[in-house]
């Protein structure tokens, strides 16, 4: 992704590699292309691990674990805790950090930094609400085949090692 203006004076910045640093030639300013903070939760019942089927693009009816993007200035802990209560109706407590992912998101339009806890249900019955068209709970040994994301992958290998530990 590249940037066409400068977000602080307006003026057309010069076309540069993809994700590299532009700098405004009017006033200086430096534009970095940063990876976008995610945050989501892997919630455990009965041995089984919820997953959302995507209702929305990118990757509309592939199975994600549920989560998303922070708002400014919002630790991980809180957002994954939000965002999971937006996405599936649930009150959720953290057990713990899985782990942090790199990876794009889309078509690989930018980076994403996706930060990823353990968790359990406090509340709620599960439902699939915002962007989220169904949830269900899997087995670690019969997880779905497609993810929408292929760091997803990953997370399911770390979540199996980090349960079967104990």
């Amino acid at each position: 992704m590249r940037y066409k203006f400068c977000a602080h004076c307006g003026a057309a910045l010069a076309p540069s590699e993809a994700f590299a640093p532009q700098q405004c030639a009017v006033c200086g300013t430096w534009h970095f292309h940063n990876s976008k903070p995610c945050a989501g939760a892997l919630v455990i019942q009965n041995k089984k691990v919820l997953l959302a089927q995507r209702g929305v693009e990118p990757f509309k009816g592939f199975w994600d674990i549920p989560g998303g993007f922070l708002e400014a200035g919002e630790h991980p802990e809180a957002g994954a805790v939000r965002e999971l209560l937006e996405e599936t109706g649930l009150e959720i407590r953290l057990n713990g950090l899985l782990g942090m992912y790199m990876d794009t998101y889309g078509e690989g339009n930018f980076y994403t930094l996706n930060v990823y806890y353990v968790a359990e249900v406090v509340s709620g019955t599960p439902r699939a609400t915002d962007d989220v068209a169904k949830l269900e709970w899997f087995a670690l040994d019969e997880l779905p085949n497609e993810f929408a994301f292929e760091h997803e992958y990953r997370v399911m290998e770390d979540l199996k090692t980090c349960l079967f530990k104990k």
